[in-house]
């Protein structure tokens, strides 16, 4: 009998982010120790999975009458993230985690700075 596969669920306004590798070596070909690397202010990486969004009450919720029961089902504000993004961040925000041997990152939708995405005809931002 195999294992079952596992898999992460990122939830809430997080993102999981696959970060970049940073640079080892400067451009005039110095190297870097790890430390020196990790102190940068922002970070960047592919978005590898994002949670729901921001919960969000139902309007029913918000009437005179708190007796109705309202909407069960659970409505949120959808994060900008996408799959594929290559976001930009602060690092100091960002927790590290890894799973199954990789390294992840996973960081709150209010810490990413910028979003690069593949244009498409909908989304035309700059």
């Amino acid at each position: 009998m195999s294992e079952p596969k596992k898999r992460l669920i990122v939830v809430g306004d997080r993102v999981l982010v696959q970060p970049e590798e940073g640079e080892d070596r400067t451009k005039v070909g110095l190297y870097l120790p790890a430390t020196a690397v990790d102190a940068q202010a922002v970070q960047g990486g592919k978005v590898v999975a994002t949670g729901p969004g921001n919960a969000m009450s139902a309007p029913t919720e918000l009437s005179d009458e708190p007796w109705k029961i309202g909407a069960t089902e659970p409505r949120y504000v959808p994060l900008q993230a996408r799959i594929g993004d290559y976001a930009i961040f602060f690092r100091r925000a960002a927790v590290e985690i890894t799973f199954e041997g990789e390294r992840y990152l996973v960081v709150p939708q209010a810490a990413i700075l910028t979003l690069v995405r593949e244009e498409d005809d909908q989304d035309r931002s700059f």
